[in-house]
């Protein structure tokens, strides 16, 4: 497991944000087990206090369930899951629309390039 730490975010936040990246991509499947909390720590080179956080976050908002002596696993929840994909998708959305209003780019052309993109045909910007 790998991820590039910033500095902007809590390093707790920023692992919950890569489990539930790998949850969405199907990276981690439903009721797959993950790492214990000291293997995350290790893993990550983090303070054990920061993975247990970081747990009992993801436990909170159910995307992870664990049972006494037995290790964490992902939420098979679809409610869930669903969720999760669409929390991502509007973050993925909003920064989108915050980053071509910002430059003025009409709706209709962002629309337009958009479509190409999603559909795979190259426009009219460097890839």
């Amino acid at each position: 497991m790998n991820i590039q730490f910033n500095n902007r975010d809590p390093v707790y936040v920023q692992v919950v944000r890569h489990f539930k990246n790998q949850i969405a991509k199907g990276f981690l499947q439903p009721g797959q087990a993950i790492p214990s909390r000291r293997e995350l720590a290790n893993q990550l080179k983090i303070n054990p206090n920061t993975a247990q956080r970081a747990y009992k976050e993801m436990e909170e908002e159910g995307l992870i369930k664990t049972e006494k002596n037995q290790p964490s696993r992902v939420t098979s929840n679809e409610s869930i899951l669903q969720d999760l994909r669409d929390e991502l998708i509007i973050q993925a959305v909003n920064e989108f629309v915050t980053s071509v209003k910002s430059i003025n780019v009409p709706l209709d052309d962002a629309l337009t390039l958009v479509k190409k993109k999603y559909e795979g045909e190259k426009g009219d910007s460097d890839d």
